[in-house]
């Protein structure tokens, strides 16, 4: 039986698994970079009494790579073996472990967070892990444009990290994202997105948690579920439909441009999906990014959040689903996280999502 992905060591001792598209095999040559030895505890968890909270403090990330000319770019194949985090001639999909990680150490070693009224400052090693996945070797390519069996090898590698991520101790749960465009934030052009393994439930992963077990024991439904078939009954807010996934516009969206993607059936997570599902997970997803980009004169900067929980009982009302969203709010406008939306995290729109859906529809 053929591996999922060939797997190499960088310089370093850091992991590197490089996926290939039918017919193709990686050819990885010697890492040959200097790189300095590196260390587990990088970075520390504190826990925010205020809101209950842990807050990961990662001083290392202040050194890592910042928007480098492309003939300087780590994540274009390095054939040399001395320029590139992918030390190949070429590759179709990477996954390595990120060189500034903001959680590490989750090899093999147990974690438990520590309890939180021991002391008056709970805080643990920053354990868990950050892996980098780049969608193509393409510098000037993006997601919306791969062709649908490379757009299913990426969703085929986060599949693959989230089953094994799941797997490791100490890790509650895996979340695959992508940031594009300079107004995110992005520190790197080249296609790619990150996936983390946490030690905990990140806090908008328990909200809906919470607020998913609060509606099973009043209504003995599942609230995303109920959620998706809101949606479609009314009808105003999708933006496309096939027999396995429907994506729509929230009622109450909180980004100017935001699409969520639902499966038609329940799934915790992306292990949860056949074959079939996975091959319409890659379309549908294509279909979105690509009315993204038909959206505005230039390139829509955007988040994509793969929300995906464990089975397991803390998390079993979870209901696997995609969050796109982004701050541009007009051709010539971006919308700023200012008083109200970062200090009380109460967020005011300035469009309907019903408008935003039917204009999205309208570009398919």
């Amino acid at each position: 039986m053929k591996e999922p992905a060939t797997p190499w060591l960088l310089a370093d001792g850091r992991e590197l698994l490089l996926f290939a598209l039918p017919g193709r095999m990686p050819a990885p040559v010697p890492d040959r970079r200097p790189l300095p030895e590196r260390g587990i505890a990088q970075s520390q968890l504190r826990f925010d009494r205020q809101t209950g909270q842990w807050v990961v403090i990662a001083a290392l990330r202040q050194d890592r790579t910042y928007l480098p000319p492309a003939e300087a770019c780590p994540l274009c194949p390095g054939p040399s073996g001395l320029t590139s985090e992918i030390p190949a001639p070429d590759y179709d999909v990477a996954v390595f472990e990120n060189r500034f990680p903001s959680l590490s150490g989750a090899a093999g070693t147990p974690f438990r967070l520590p309890s939180v009224n021991a002391e008056p400052f709970p805080s643990a090693q920053g354990h868990g892990r950050c892996e980098v996945i780049c969608f193509s070797s393409d510098h000037n390519g993006s997601f919306s444009k791969l062709e649908v069996p490379h757009a299913r090898l990426v969703v085929d590698a986060w599949r693959h990290r989230t089953a094994d991520l799941m797997a490791r101790p100490g890790i509650a749960n895996v979340f695959c994202f992508e940031n594009r465009g300079e107004e995110i934030g992005v520190t790197l052009t080249h296609p790619h997105g990150q996936i983390y393994g946490y030690p905990y439930l990140p806090p908008r992963a328990a909200l809906m948690l919470r607020e998913a077990r609060a509606h099973a024991d009043r209504t003995g439904g599942n609230l995303f579920t109920d959620i998706l078939a809101n949606e479609v009954a009314d009808g105003s807010r999708i933006v496309a439909q096939t027999g396995k996934f429907t994506a729509f516009v929230p009622f109450a969206a909180r980004w100017p441009v935001e699409v969520h993607i639902y499966p038609n059936r329940f799934v915790h997570n992306l292990v949860d999906l056949t074959d079939a599902e996975l091959d319409g997970f890659a379309q549908i997803y294509l279909d979105v990014l690509g009315r993204f980009d038909l959206m505005y004169p230039t390139a829509l900067p955007y988040i994509s959040a793969l929300h995906q929980y464990a089975n397991t009982d803390e998390q079993r009302e979870g209901y696997f689903h995609v969050e796109l969203m982004s701050v541009r709010r007009s051709d010539t406008k971006l919308k700023f996280l200012a008083g109200s939306e970062s200090a009380m995290d109460a967020f005011i729109s300035d469009v309907t999502p019903e408008s935003v859906a039917q204009r999205l529809r309208e570009l398919g």
